[in-house]
């Protein structure tokens, strides 16, 4: 009697591990079928800064939920080995087309095609105190003042949300974001833009205004003149241009007036006489 519920009990346990050990191998295959389904994309295994060349020791392949391939993604890491990102990236994010350059290193890999590179002086004062970081944004204002004293100086805006790509030579901020005093500010602008900027760094002085970044609004532009900020300012009496005071007839300034004259009769005995002095 023991013995046959000794055996009785060998065959359930028999049994019930087979069916276990069944059900496992069933949610393997099962795991790897749908794990082979998957897309596996190139991703950085760190995070990574604009700027950063991609080694082969950065990057691995992560799987991608999605059933529809993403855009412009690499599923091999030797194709991204050794160029630089555009755009910081963060870990496990699959990297992208948009995110790397093929144009080679330096400032002209964060050159988008159809823009350009545009460097402006600047100082403690025009530079907004040394706050304008690489990836701020600004807009740049023109103060003109007219050769002729009959019109009053003006201050308009010429440019608009302009990123600033390069501050002296550094293309990264500072990470604990302190003001560096430059020389020299590149920003990132349109053709027709640059052009603007140009003839207005030209014709007057710049001064760069500081944006929130997040604030990408294009406000109107409205120019300021001298006569608007002191209404009672009396205006400056206008002079001739001087192409027009070479071709001017001299004008002759008028005489002085005569000195009244006077008369006194003399009489010397019989003879009368008039002296007029």
């Amino acid at each position: 009697m023991v013995k046959r519920r000794l055996l009785l009990a060998l065959v359930i346990a028999l049994a019930i591990s087979g069916l276990f050990t069944f059900w496992l191998s069933h949610m393997f295959a099962r795991s790897a079928r749908h794990d082979a389904g998957k897309l596996r994309y190139v991703a950085p295994i760190h995070p990574m800064n604009a700027g950063d060349l991609i080694g082969a020791e950065d990057v691995h392949l992560v799987s991608w939920s999605g059933s529809v391939a993403l855009a412009g993604a690499y599923t091999k890491p030797e194709d991204v080995t050794g160029k630089m990102l555009l755009y910081p990236i963060a870990v496990g994010e699959p990297i992208l087309d948009r995110h790397i350059s093929t144009a080679g290193a330096g400032l002209s890999a964060h050159i988008p095609a159809g823009m350009r590179a545009l460097s402006l002086r600047s100082d403690e004062v025009v530079g907004v105190a040394g706050y304008l970081l690489p990836g701020t944004r600004v807009d740049v204002l023109v103060t003109l003042r007219p050769t002729t004293v009959s019109q009053d100086p003006l201050t308009s805006t010429v440019l608009q949300d302009a990123q600033v790509l390069t501050a002296g030579q550094k293309m990264q901020p500072d990470p604990e974001g302190k003001a560096t005093r430059v020389d020299v500010v590149t920003l990132l602008v349109s053709p027709q833009d640059a052009e603007r900027v140009v003839l207005a760094s030209s014709q007057g002085t710049l001064h760069f205004v500081l944006r929130n970044g997040l604030d990408r609004a294009v406000a109107p532009d409205s120019s300021v003149r001298l006569s608007s900020l002191a209404p009672d300012l009396k205006p400056a009496v206008q002079t001739r241009a001087p192409s027009e005071a070479a071709h001017a007839k001299p004008v002759r300034a008028p005489l002085p007036p005569s000195p009244p004259r006077y008369s006194v009769q003399m009489i010397r005995g019989d003879k009368q006489s008039v002296e007029t002095f």
